[in-house]
Formats: C-alpha cells, structure tokens, sequence
C-alpha cells in the first residue's frame, strides 16, 4: 500500500474580518465535542448569543497578530508541513478542523496521489475531546462516506515520549538561557471539567483533585487534565526545575461552567502581587503559535503582569517549525511508515 501523512491542526478564519470569524466560530462552536450541550441548547448559545457579540471582538484580537503571510497558525503549520516533506518520502498533506483548509480536501490530496494508507497526525501533544477526539472522529466520518478503501491509523498523544520532552526542554532552555526569569508558568489550554469526566473510561477515576492525576490508571490514556500535569512534570525534572519556580495553569476559558483551575490570568496577576518581578510562560498544549499565544498570552498576559508590578515577561515561542521538532516528527512518520508499528 502507498503511504501518506496528514498533518491535523485546528485552523483559522480566512481573514481577521469580522464575517470570516464569524464563519469560523461558528463551524468551531457548534462543534458538539467543543460546546458539548444537547443540540438546541448548542445552536440557542452559539447561533443567538455567542456569534451576536464575540466576532467583533475576536476579530479585533486576530487583526492584532495577523501577518502579513496570513493566519500564523496557517503559516506556521505550513512550514512544518514543508520541512517535514524535505525528511520523509511520503506525500505529507496539511489540513485543519476548522474552517477551509478541511480534512476531507487534506485526504482527497493524498488520494489523488495514489495513497490507500494514511498517517493520521492530530497536532496536539495531550488527548483531548475537542482537539483529538473530535478530529478522528470527522476523519473516520469522511472516510466512510467518501473513502471507504482507505486505512486509516491515527497518531496517538504523544505528551509523555522521552524524545518530545527533551524536544521541548531543550527549546524552552534554549529560549530563556539569557533570562534571569523568577517563576516559568505552564500555560495549557482549558477544558471544562465535564470533559475530563466524560473522557474517564473507568468511569470512576477522575475526580479532579489533587490525587487522581498522580494515581496509576487507564483513564490517564485519555486524561487531559493528567497529562498537562505529566509535560510540566516531566518538563521541570529534565530541567533542573525547584519547587516553587514552576506551575501550572489553564487559560481560554468560555462560559460559567466549571473549567480547569487554576487560570492563567489569575495566576499571572497573583504571581506579580505576591512580588515575582520576572516570569517565563510556555503553552506547551500548542505545537504552533496561534491566537491564544500570541495575543491572549503574549499581549494581555504581559499587560496583566506589568498592571500589578512584574517588570520583566517572557513567552517561550511553541515548537513551531524548529529543526529539533521538525526531525523527531520525521523520525516518527519514517519509522511507522518503514515497519508499520505504533509509534514510540
């Protein structure tokens, strides 16, 4: 069987205009794994109240990190996409969850190269239901109805792999070794905590404290929450980290349900008033930089910081196309390609 790659992230409206985002918000909201409340709650929230208000806003906050290039995820994924075909001899297609660049146009492309067998490769280092979950289950939707011949085999969550932490290390040593920073904060994406729960395949494990993240069981497979926990963890020993120079936090959340703690913002604004003057934050569930680094993090991060006393704000850049990042991904496609085996 010929072999392909496609690479998954999670997109971009067309233009930082306000209908473009609209059109995008609304495909990304009323995703049931992403907004997941019965199907009319979801279109009365969405459709009557969120694409009323926040297109404007949101594409206010687009405007200010678009480039000239376009969307930075787009871009930034695209240049992965482009060095990771210069390393492998597998046709590689790009494609994204939301928004033009689908996944059914990222399959077409590998098929009408002649590929029966794909490498499905969601971009995301942690399982989550609304980055994983909800990408391999649209592939699998596709594939039924337009390539029932095609098989299909999808990258599993790569948080924990020895070589991506030391990927990781090495590139957030490499950025910060100049900075004399005080506190290095791991920002993550939030999640409400229903998903945790509803990801739970024991059904009985997760309860969301301060114990069952640490404790051994087959729901930290599908843990989002566990395996944030596990990067920082595995993270701060590769680096040497103390106790008490490092945390985690979740940002980006939505809604009055109750989400991962502790916020980023919140912690960032407790961090300046208790007397941190220089902080390091990362967003290690990102592997390219988007909306949520560059201007939730990298702008109103810093305003937060620098309105309660932090002087000096650092933002560790995602893996983006770094060479380090671009050669492990390469290695990983070759060897499942080359021995047909999960890769490791």
């Amino acid at each position: 069987m010929k072999k392909g790659i496609l690479l998954v992230n999670l997109g971009s409206p067309d233009s930082p205009e306000p209908k473009d985002v609209k059109k995008y918000l609304g495909e990304f909201l009323m995703d049931e794994r992403v907004i997941d409340i019965p199907l009319a709650a979801r279109t009365a929230l969405v459709k009557g109240i969120i694409l009323n208000t926040r297109p404007k806003q949101s594409a206010k906050a687009y405007k200010k990190i678009w480039w000239d290039e376009g969307s930075p995820l787009i871009v930034l994924s695209e240049r992965l996409q482009n060095k990771i075909q210069k390393e492998v001899e597998y046709p590689v297609a790009l494609a994204m969850r939301y928004g033009s660049m689908t996944i059914k146009k990222g399959l077409e492309e590998l098929v009408d190269k002649g590929v029966e067998e794909v490498l499905l490769f969601p971009l995301y280092p942690q399982f989550a239901m609304a980055t994983t979950e909800t990408i391999t289950v649209l592939t699998e939707e596709l594939r039924q109805q337009h390539f029932p011949n095609l098989k299909i085999e999808s990258v599993p969550a790569f948080y924990n792999k020895p070589d991506y932490i030391e990927v990781l290390s090495n590139s957030i040593k490499n950025h910060l070794k100049d900075k004399n920073y005080e506190h290095l904060l791991f920002s993550y994406h939030g999640i409400p905590e229903r998903h945790i729960r509803k990801s739970d395949i024991t059904k009985s494990h997760c309860k969301i404290n301060n114990s069952c993240c640490v404790t051994p069981s087959k729901a930290h497979e599908f843990c989002y929450r566990h395996q944030c926990l596990e990067v920082t963890r595995l993270v701060a020993e590769k680096l040497q980290l103390k106790e008490g120079t490092y945390s985690t936090s979740f940002q980006s959340r939505l809604g009055f349900d109750p989400w991962l703690l502790p916020y980023t913002d919140r912690t960032i604004e407790r961090l300046g008033k208790q007397g941190i003057k220089n902080m390091a934050i990362v967003t290690p569930a990102f592997v390219s930089d988007c909306l949520e680094t560059l201007e939730e993090i990298a702008m109103e991060g810093a305003e937060l910081f620098h309105e309660v006393g932090g002087k000096e704000f650092t933002t560790v850049p995602c893996l983006n196309d770094d060479d380090a990042f671009v050669n492990l991904l390469s290695k990983w496609i070759n060897t499942w390609a080359k021995e047909s085996v999960e890769i490791s």
